[in-house]
């Protein structure tokens, strides 16, 4: 079995219900996306920024120390709606070490609670982890 990072365990200490997108703002940026108890790991930090680099230097911490605290939650805000409504989250849960320098909160965003990362353990131990080279199911499921 794969090991699982540390976005992933939090996204599933986060999970409430529904859609959520989980955004890890610490060294980089870690992502997950959560829907009717199916979890699908993101490498959103990846993605290009519209003022160059990626959103994983301009979210994380090589943003915050280069850009300063202002500049950075200017930038997160922006962010953090645009990808919430890209992928039609309902809801956007903030963890990692930075999460608590993002105020004020942009519109349905929460900070995951400190313990989401033991919470999101116990979660991954008592569920079932499918491979990615799965063979897939033979009926479509639409997730809404």
């Amino acid at each position: 079995m794969r090991v699982v990072n540390d976005a992933v365990v939090q996204a599933l200490g986060g999970y409430e219900r529904g859609r959520m997108l989980f955004l890890g703002l610490g060294t980089g940026l870690g992502s997950a996306l959560v829907s009717e108890h199916v979890i699908v790991p993101m490498e959103l930090g990846d993605l290009s920024h519209a003022t160059g680099g990626t959103l994983g230097e301009r979210l994380g911490r090589h943003g915050l120390e280069t850009e300063g605290p202002r500049e950075w939650r200017k930038a997160v805000a922006r962010v953090i709606p645009e990808l919430r409504d890209a992928l039609a989250a309902d809801y956007v849960v903030l963890g990692g070490g930075n999460a608590s320098y993002v105020r004020p909160l942009p519109a349905r965003t929460r900070r995951a609670a400190s313990d989401a990362a033991f919470t999101g353990g116990f979660r991954l131990w008592e569920e079932m982890v499918e491979p990615h080279g799965r063979a897939p199911a033979l009926t479509w499921r639409v997730v809404r």
